[in-house]
């Protein structure tokens, strides 16, 4: 990596150059926000109604950017974490977020490793269902407890790699005619894709994660106003990546689905576009579709695993009344939210409904993008923010945008989940 250290000291890079060679937080931001949930959602949507919503992704990669970015700039311009933002905004908000974090951290533990579970189970069906999701738990546990983030990184990087080269991969064999695709980009809602879009627009690389963002760049050394800079073109590579990541799969859909009239349902609904993908151009695709999601499943697991016991931690920490103490990734209480997110979820993997529990998973995960959208507005229009590092009017107008599109998915999920 081009960094120089001095006395433990990262210096912020000037050229351009030096900077694309350091990017790296925003992708495991990034990576750890593109699930299958949201590789689902672009296949039903480019199956549905073809090439109609790129403009959809685009624009929630763009939302995503701001947030991401708005919770970097925060970390980078005051020294404080997110946790410490939320302290200031009152009681109300420090205790959402430890009721939240404790009830995500059970649902979720059992969401990922199923998701996991699933593309492993297609690929090698070899032992039960459950065995595959407690393998891939210990595996995310025994990396995170190491404390080594620039191993975690670089497994990241790993995956990310994966999934470019399979899901773009994918997008290759089925490329569609240049006008066709530039007309995605015109904003048009068809008739009852109302929600889709929203979902689309909502779902695309954004989770309970992105405000472990100003951790990983204290893990990186980042510190201080001189790498906002930096900071921006890392969310901005990143959200672009997300997008072209998404947009690949919006392709796959289109092209190879609409119009057939087959539909692609959940993440079980892979397996079948896996296989159709199969018998078309043979074993080895459906090998690298399957390879696909099955990186952008562990890369969301061990994103989750590194980066909400941070959050946890420093929960704890401002609890006890310690302000003075750094979490890092071998403090108590780190470790036990790992333990948290990894052991006691496996009850639930033995009640056999694996996408019922990703379902569940993204419900809880609408109740927290609202939340962190009117964080970040609240504390970068504060006082206590320098002018310069303030919100400006576009990043205001756009987080009041985050703010009522996550409140009517929040409303939406909540009422499927009782339909």
């Amino acid at each position: 990596m081009s960094q120089i250290n001095i006395n433990n000291n990262v210096y912020a890079p000037k050229s351009f150059k030096k900077r694309i060679a350091m990017i790296g937080p925003g992708f495991v931001a990034a990576a750890t926000g593109v699930g299958t949930g949201d590789l689902v959602a672009a296949l039903v949507a480019g199956a549905g109604f073809g090439l109609s919503f790129v403009w959809a992704i685009v624009v929630g990669a763009i939302l995503k950017y701001f947030l991401n970015e708005g919770v970097g700039r925060f970390h980078l311009a005051t020294g404080k974490t997110i946790i410490e933002g939320w302290q200031q905004m009152g009681r109300w908000a420090t205790g959402y977020f430890g009721i939240y974090s404790v009830i995500l951290g059970f649902v979720y533990g059992a969401a990922a490793t199923s998701a996991c579970a699933l593309a492993m189970s297609a690929m090698f069906p070899i032992m039960p269902f459950w065995s595959w999701a407690i393998i891939h738990a210990i595996i995310g546990f025994l990396l995170v407890w190491t404390g080594r983030y620039f191993l975690f990184e670089k497994v990241m990087m790993l995956l990310i790699g994966l999934m470019f080269i399979t899901v773009i991969g994918s997008a290759a064999l089925f490329l569609p005619h240049f006008g066709d695709f530039l007309k995605g980009f015109v904003p048009t809602i068809p008739d009852g894709s109302f929600m889709l879009v929203l979902g689309l627009i909502g779902g695309v690389g954004g989770t309970i994660t992105m405000a472990s963002y100003g951790y990983w760049l204290k893990e990186k050394g980042w510190k201080g106003k001189d790498w906002i800079p930096m900071m921006r073109l890392d969310s901005k590579a990143a959200y672009f990546m997300t997008a072209l990541f998404t947009v690949s799969l919006l392709i796959v859909g289109s092209q190879f689905l609409y119009g057939t009239g087959i539909q692609i349902q959940g993440e079980e609904g892979l397996y079948q576009l896996s296989d159709m993908i199969g018998d078309k151009y043979g074993r080895l695709f459906t090998w690298l579709f399957l390879i696909g999601f099955w990186s952008a499943a562990f890369s969301s697991l061990l994103g989750v695993w590194n980066g909400v016991p941070y959050l946890f931690a420093d929960f704890v920490r401002l609890i006890q009344k310690k302000q003075n103490q750094t979490v890092t990734e071998k403090d108590p209480a780190y470790r036990a939210y790992l333990a948290w997110l990894t052991f006691p979820p496996m009850l639930l993997l033995f009640f056999g409904k694996p996408v019922e529990l990703i379902i569940l998973y993204g419900a809880l995960g609408a109740l927290f993008m609202p939340f962190l959208s009117l964080s970040i507005m609240w504390l970068l229009n504060s006082k206590q923010i320098a002018k310069d590092y303030r919100n400006s009017i576009l990043t205001n107008i756009v987080l009041t945008a985050c703010i009522v599109l996550f409140v009517i998915l929040a409303i939406q999920q909540f009422t499927g989940l009782f339909k």
